[in-house]
């Protein structure tokens, strides 16, 4: 229906590995809650050229902003001239180069691509000691050098998707600091480009945005902008954060004490720290999957800045929302609901079948962006359900990994929470209860990732201040318990998971692990 009278509307943008979507939220009269009340969405496609490769044309994003913002435009019943800012977030990791006027010269090199050489003149604890990172092929620095090196590209600066589209919108080359912990190029302690790593990676400073504050106004909406989106020219545009971070924020993860799991098309698991806790390489360490290269001990989650204060200690994810596609496309399931129905008739454990969620590379038992997904235990009594199952159970197990190394390294990990499109599935949901032995809560919204986006520009803009955060994030719309009937049977399989992971990344060792 149309509105009645003016409102003031926070529109969000989530640009996601699948889709771009829109969210308007609407806060309540006199309360520091609110809610969604327009949405929007358009599909895009990711292209795979070569094994290892994934891309996506940056035009595709910019050709889905109309579409999304006047879809939730018109199911708000809203004016353009009621939206009072725009937060942007989106996926983390693809590398973009851009010309002087910000107009993109390559495709979008996203996280799922891992094709570039991590090989450096730093060793891997010199780098994780700059940067809080693992040295992997899926980060902004190796890619930046491919495109530089490879594709002889000269004279371009790079970008995340995030800060891609609020230059496209604003003019400006901004990038938050917590997005920017995500590129192997900040000093995580100085909160600045290092010089140091710019060399080794011989990505020029002069290639690199401008960093500020997520929360903080990235400009207004530029001509070129508003006919992207279709909105007035001038409104507020924050800078805008990545979707790990967006993800936690809007499911209301704002202080230490649980673990946020995004369930989206990678399960993204990560906790809050006062301090910056450093997953470490080690020479020795006895309850840890080994790279079998080096022969040290793999760390497996990473340290970030968070947007709101504080370090995100967090695991980016593996392919699990992606693996549940992809399986339904292999073996012919309908949809999620036939998915569910048919993992819920076979018995936790999966009668022996396993799945290791590496389809573009390993991420936990450790980091190895060669190895690959596998099923594991298979017979000729073993049907579509098994298949469907082992997939749900193995993303869990991995989870299980990152929050006992988060616990190891004394991050608090007292709850799960559940997030992400994922997070509707009710066995899925309790499967991580019961995995983990922890409470679940389901956040009081599954899309939390544009609700991050909102929250963020409602602070850029003086329409909200961080006290009225929680209220935003809104209170879980359900908490789940363990179920001791299961643990016996989970604890066997999480330990056979265990097993055949080692013995496939023992299988697999990663190229750039391999001495110079």
């Amino acid at each position: 229906m149309p509105s009645h009278s003016t409102r003031t509307l926070w529109l969000g943008i989530d640009l996601g590995t699948q889709s771009a979507k829109a969210a308007l939220w609407q806060a309540a009269a006199g309360q520091r809650g609110g809610c969604v009340v327009g949405e929007g969405s358009y599909r895009y496609d990711v292209h795979y050229p070569r094994l290892g490769w994934a891309e996506q044309a940056p035009r595709d994003w910019e050709a889905a902003l109309g579409p999304i913002v006047q879809a939730a435009l018109t199911q708000a019943g809203a004016r353009k001239s009621e939206v009072a800012a725009i937060g942007v977030t989106g996926q983390l990791d693809g590398t973009i180069a851009v010309d002087p006027a910000g107009e993109p010269v390559s495709p979008a090199l996203i996280w799922q691509d891992r094709r570039a050489s991590c090989a450096l003149s730093l060793s891997a604890s010199r780098v994780q000691e700059l940067t809080g990172q693992v040295l992997d092929a899926s980060h902004l620095a190796p890619k930046a050098r491919y495109l530089l090196g490879e594709r002889g590209l000269a004279g371009v600066r790079f970008h995340q998707p995030v800060s891609y589209l609020v230059e496209r919108l604003t003019g400006r080359a901004v990038m938050d600091p917590a997005l920017a912990s995500m590129t192997l190029l900040l000093d995580l302690h100085a909160r600045r480009w290092s010089a140091e790593l710019c060399a080794a990676w011989g990505v020029p400073l002069t290639c690199l945005p401008e960093l500020a504050p997520a929360d903080e106004l990235a400009a207004p909406l530029s001509a070129r902008g508003a006919a992207l989106t279709g909105l007035p020219a001038g409104v507020p545009v924050c800078v805008g954060t990545g979707d790990d971070f967006a993800a936690a924020l809007g499911a209301g993860l704002l202080r230490p004490g649980r673990v946020s799991c995004s369930l989206g098309t990678a399960e993204v698991v990560g906790a809050l720290s006062d301090t910056a806790v450093i997953d470490r390489v080690t020479d020795h360490a006895t309850d840890r999957v080994t790279d079998h290269v080096t022969g040290h001990a793999a760390p497996i989650v990473e340290t970030h800045l968070y947007p709101t204060g504080g370090y995100f200690i967090e695991n980016p994810g593996w392919t699990c929302g992606g693996a549940v596609a992809w399986l339904r496309r292999l073996v012919g399931i309908s949809g999620d609901r036939e998915l569910d129905d048919l993992a819920a008739a076979v018995p936790a454990g999966c009668d022996g079948v396993g799945f290791f969620p590496a389809l573009a590379g390993a991420m936990t038992p450790a980091w190895n962006a060669d190895a690959r997904g596998a099923f594991f235990g298979l017979s000729s009594e073993h049907g579509r359900g098994h298949l469907a199952r082992a997939v749900l159970e193995g993303s869990a197990f991995a989870c299980r990994d990152v929050v006992e190394r988060l616990a190891a390294l004394g991050v608090p990990t007292e709850r799960l929470l559940l997030s992400g499109g994922g997070s509707a599935s009710a066995l899925w949901a309790q499967l991580h209860a019961d995995v983990l032995g922890r409470p679940v809560e389901l956040a009081a919204r599954a899309d939390a990732t544009v609700l991050g986006a909102i929250m963020l520009a409602a602070l850029a803009s003086g329409g909200a201040c961080r006290e009225d955060l929680p209220a935003l994030a809104g209170a879980p719309r359900q908490v789940l318990t363990p179920r001791p009937s299961t643990a016996g049977d989970l604890e066997r399989a999480y330990q056979r998971y265990r097993r055949h992971a080692a013995a496939l990344l023992a299988a697999t060792p990663d190229r750039d692990l391999r001495p110079l």
